[in-house]
């Protein structure tokens, strides 16, 4: 999977056209951190509106301009919104025709389609008790509490995106932790303090190999890394960073997560939540999984078995949920627009890896990464000459390590802030969720430089 394809389009020199390009795409940005202020306006215009209707004695109805201030303030058509923006620009220093040819040509949308059918996939009700049914092992160690869920979600779910992908374990985790932790209302810190720790082991979790992390994805082949390669010199860094991160929030919230209770009629339908789903039809959904997975870099193949499962769960409809596409295609529309952008940034981000030293740019690439796609940011590395080994090295980390900071940090992130939204208030504040995150992001640094 790689992302927007940085080509010759438009041209190098295209100062005005490159600086126009960029300005959109700061736009998209700003917009994205100020969505939270958009729902909150769309919430008072239509109380504002109710209370007109109640005091005319009319019958209720919605508001237009409450609804389009919602829809403004939703993150996932945020910079497909700004992606119109762009075409006018792209139209406006060149031409319809080259407008065509950047939106069909000159962007690979591999990883987000990708990422519509995998999240769809591990969403399913037979995945979930799969993979629900072997983490309760795991946390049954620690009594099956809600402390136990959290602390194994955190650890072990993050681990798998470097085998079933980052994508799928991002889905996996939002979904089991919305069921098993965030249903218990925890505080607003400690709500925060687990999304940013989520967020940001997925990130380095997928680190253990060198096939299922998009960031990772993108350096494998030029550089030369394989599994092995990836596992002596990250993924023990990363595993070790994220089970010191889940340790030090535990200790920081430990009396509200011990003090969590999950009611016992609750727990006993969860607990028999599995029974009801053949084991052949679990095999099947985990076939579908892996042939997603193993042609994640071809869309007809992964597309065309998509189908085939859509079929296949009409056909078992009586041990399924029903299949839920909105959040997956919102999540993919997301992905899309931000690659969409993100490929006309290369003429910046690239020469500025280029100039940095090993330790600025590490630093460099967390920062970056929290306003780029992580996968970008590596991708435009393999395009800098004569990197040393050291420099590959801390790209690579910087870019994962900053994975969490921001919803646009990760391609992961915005299926988790898509499950788990509805679990915030006015929904999930981009400065909760770096405050969340800045403290993991600032131990598995740690981990990565000093190891």
């Amino acid at each position: 999977m790689e992302p927007a394809a940085v080509s010759n389009f438009p041209s190098p020199l295209d100062a005005s056209f490159n600086a126009a390009a960029t300005a959109v795409f700061a736009l998209a940005i700003v917009h994205t951190l100020t969505s939270q202020r958009f729902r909150a306006l769309a919430h008072e215009v239509q109380e504002r509106h109710a209370t007109r209707e109640r005091e005319a004695r009319q019958p209720p109805s919605p508001s237009f301009q409450a609804g389009m201030l919602h829809f403004l303030g939703e993150v996932e058509v945020i910079f497909g919104l700004w992606a119109v923006v762009l075409v006018a620009v792209i139209t406006y220093f060149h031409d319809w025709e080259t407008a065509k040819q950047y939106l069909n040509s000159g962007v690979n949308y591999t990883e987000p389609l990708f990422v519509v059918v995998i999240m769809a996939l591990a969403s399913t009700r037979p995945i979930l008790v799969l993979a629900e049914g072997a983490l309760r092992r795991i946390a049954s160690l620690g009594r099956g509490t809600p402390a136990a869920w959290w602390f194994t979600l955190l650890t072990i779910g993050p681990l798998l995106g470097s085998f079933i992908t980052e994508p799928a374990a991002m889905t996996i985790c939002a979904l089991l932790l919305g069921r098993q932790f965030y249903e218990l209302r925890p505080s607003r810190r400690l709500s925060y303090a687990t999304l940013g720790l989520l967020f940001v082991n997925v990130s380095v979790g997928g680190t253990l190999t060198h096939f299922a992390a998009p960031p990772v994805l993108m350096v494998a082949r030029p550089w030369g890394w394989d599994t092995a390669f990836m596992l002596s010199h990250f993924g023990w860094k990363a595993s070790a960073g994220i089970v010191a991160s889940n340790l030090a929030y535990f200790a920081l919230f430990r009396k509200e997560l011990l003090a969590l209770r999950l009611p016992e009629t609750e727990a006993g339908v969860r607990e028999g939540a599995g029974a009801t789903v053949p084991g052949w039809i679990v095999a099947v959904h985990v076939a579908f999984m892996a042939w997603t997975v193993m042609n994640a870099h071809y869309p007809a193949l992964f597309i065309a078995g998509f189908l085939f499962f859509l079929g296949f769960a009409q056909a078992t409809a009586a041990h399924q949920s029903a299949v839920d596409l909105k959040p997956p295609l919102l999540v993919g529309f997301f992905l899309a627009g931000l690659v969409i952008h993100g490929g006309l940034q290369g003429w910046w981000i690239a020469p500025l890896l280029g100039r940095l030293g090993e330790l600025p740019l590490f630093f460099g690439a967390t920062l970056l990464t929290a306003f780029n796609d992580n996968a970008l940011i590596t991708y435009l590395a393999t395009l800098v000459p004569h990197l040393s080994e050291g420099m590959k090295y801390a790209v690579v980390e910087g870019a994962v390590a900053g994975g969490g900071l921001t919803v646009i940090a990760n391609a992961p992130n915005p299926a988790g802030q898509s499950i788990l939204g509805r679990y915030f208030e006015d929904g999930i504040s981009p400065l909760g969720l770096l405050a969340g995150a800045l403290v993991p992001t600032l131990i598995v640094s740690i981990f990565f430089l000093s190891l």
